[in-house]
């Protein structure tokens, strides 16, 4: 018996994350060995097929999960480094903490959910094999990114996503795809060049401080910089900063994103909003802010002025916007302002937030367009004057998108609410090193964000979801409620909107930990002018005011 438990405790210590990235690689690659007869002979099982791999690595994680010690959340555990590149000593280097765990959670909740909403109808050209083998792809790419301590086979996951999202856009998106995914090809590839470049700068100028050329992020973070020279190390955040920025992204570099979000087919939108945009938030909490400290504390008053602006130039981009899914995408990048707006806090109240906003925004948003594919599906249009009664003819679907929406402008008890307030009241107590009064104003106009987007998205259910149908759609048959396969996708996404509303601790608990890990390397910089700062960031993340602001 003791046996097969030390079995059981090191098949999830060492293979476990292995497996779980890989295992839907393998699958996409059996999917394309798939006999699928012209009469569509076989598809169902094909389908079944790739719901059992997905399900199969969902049910990895959550083992993963409860085997996971949030006692030492912050701690990296199943931690596996084995020998990959010698010649540059790149090693093949997994580990997870309390920041990674959230997101690979996230990641195997979405990818099922989607495969479930394509069932009985995938978008045209209809080829089930190749979309499912695409999904399964983008899958390992994601999760391989949230696991990987080691910069080359973290660029190598980063990247992996970008052909299989191009695909996506430019096989099964609308009238414009050839546009929207070479648009998204090109940004994407020259923010990773950059960041490309910049892993080579500190592989070599860490080097020669450390005594050994690494990749390795678990050096590199204990490094954080040390003898670099000022100059030298703002320019290398730099490229990290293009790089994860357009990816997020930010403003001004957004402009891709919603010509990307509007050509997708939905499950593409889905994935695109919930997991890929925060492949860029968490390389700027797991490797810029860790690796080079000194040179964030500087960079962060210029991430956080984008951050507002994003937020206010999303929200009027959104009043702007007569098409459904464009609108939804403009509020990701006002939404995504706020979580960059935590980031450059440079605190763990901020950074906290950041890490629920990011898995906030991936419930809402993600169930946002899922409400947008099927509108299109049954209406064959998402221009907003067209539609209208929603709630008549398909009222569960009309209570669904208001009570998403409700969601996204953050109403309190919702998952919404703690991902942008926590983040505001962050910038009312930055890091110490960082403009007091300049981030308060920050903060106001981040608050005024939240005004403007209880009107966009109170404007698009008015217009969606009140009053009677059009002409056009009156007697439309083809309006309908939602089908079994549509509920069954977006149950476990509501419920868990709620349960977050309710209960935000289920998040903050496990990320706080390794936040301040993540921080550790910037109090060290801080303090190095005055001891008595390292004391800015407490051990426990508590939602609380801070005391200057409630007259402390």
């Amino acid at each position: 018996m003791d046996l097969l438990d030390n079995i059981d405790e090191s098949f999830i210590q060492y293979w476990a994350p292995s497996i779980m990235v890989f295992l839907p690689l393998l699958g996409a690659a059996v999917l394309m060995l798939w006999p699928v007869g012209k009469d569509r002979d076989g598809e169902g099982s094909l389908k079944l097929f790739a719901l059992a791999i997905s399900m199969a690595v969902g049910a990895l994680a959550v083992w993963i999960a409860i085997e996971f010690d949030y006692d030492n959340a912050g701690t990296l555990q199943f931690l596996r480094n084995s020998e990959w590149i010698e010649a540059i000593n790149s090693g093949y280097t997994l580990g997870i903490d309390g920041i990674s765990l959230p997101m690979i959670l996230l990641t195997v909740l979405i990818v099922p959910l989607c495969i479930i909403y394509s069932w009985d109808h995938f978008p045209e050209p209809h080829n089930p094999k190749a979309f499912l083998a695409l999904i399964l792809v983008l899958e390992t790419g994601m999760l391989g990114t949230f696991v990987a301590q080691d910069l080359i086979l973290f660029f190598v996951f980063f990247e992996v996503v970008l052909l299989p999202m191009f695909f996506m856009i430019a096989v099964w998106g609308g009238e414009d795809r050839r546009y929207a995914s070479l648009k998204f090809f090109l940004y994407t590839l020259f923010g990773s060049a950059l960041m490309l470049v910049s892993f080579m700068a500190v592989y070599f100028l860490a080097g020669d401080e450390i005594g050994e050329r690494t990749f390795n992020l678990i050096a590199l973070s204990d490094w954080a910089g040390a003898g670099l020279a000022r100059s030298t190390g703002l320019w290398i955040f730099g490229g990290m900063f293009l790089g994860f920025a357009i990816k997020v992204p930010m403003f001004p570099f957004h402009t891709w994103l919603p010509d990307a979000h509007t050509q997708a087919p939905t499950v593409g939108s889905v994935i695109l909003a919930a997991v890929l945009l925060k492949l860029g938030t968490y390389g700027f909490i797991r490797i810029a802010i860790p690796i080079l400290p000194e040179a964030a504390v500087e960079w962060a008053p210029f991430i956080g002025v984008l951050s507002v602006i994003g937020i206010i130039y999303g929200a009027l981009g959104c009043l702007a916007q007569t098409d459904m899914k464009r609108l939804i995408a403009f509020s990701s990048v006002a939404h995504m302002g706020y979580v960059m707006l935590g980031i450059s806090t440079l605190t763990d109240f901020g950074l906290n937030a950041a890490v629920f906003g990011m898995v906030a925004h991936g419930l809402i948003t993600g169930m946002l367009f899922f409400i947008a594919g099927s509108v299109k599906e049954r209406c064959h249009t998402l221009e907003i004057e067209r539609l209208g009664g929603l709630l008549v003819q398909a009222p569960r679907m009309g209570w669904i998108l208001g009570f998403c929406t409700m969601a996204s402008l953050g109403l309190p008890g919702l998952a919404g609410f703690w991902g942008e307030f926590p983040a505001i009241l962050s910038a009312y107590n930055p890091a110490n090193g960082l403009n007091e009064t300049l981030y308060r104003v920050f903060m106001v106009i981040a608050a005024l964000g939240t005004v403007l987007a209880a009107g966009y998205l109170l404007w698009l259910l008015q217009r969606t979801a009140f009053g009677t149908p059009s002409d056009e759609f009156a007697n439309d048959p083809a309006i309908h409620d939602g089908t079994k396969f549509e509920y069954v996708a977006w149950a476990p996404l509501l419920v868990l909107i709620v349960v977050l509303g309710f209960y935000p601790n289920l998040i903050f608990k496990t990320s706080d930990p390794a936040v301040g890990n993540a921080l550790h390397p910037c109090l060290s910089v801080v303090a190095e002018d005055d001891p008595g700062l390292a004391a800015d960031c407490p051990a426990v993340f508590e939602l609380s005011i801070p005391d200057e602001a409630a007259g402390g």
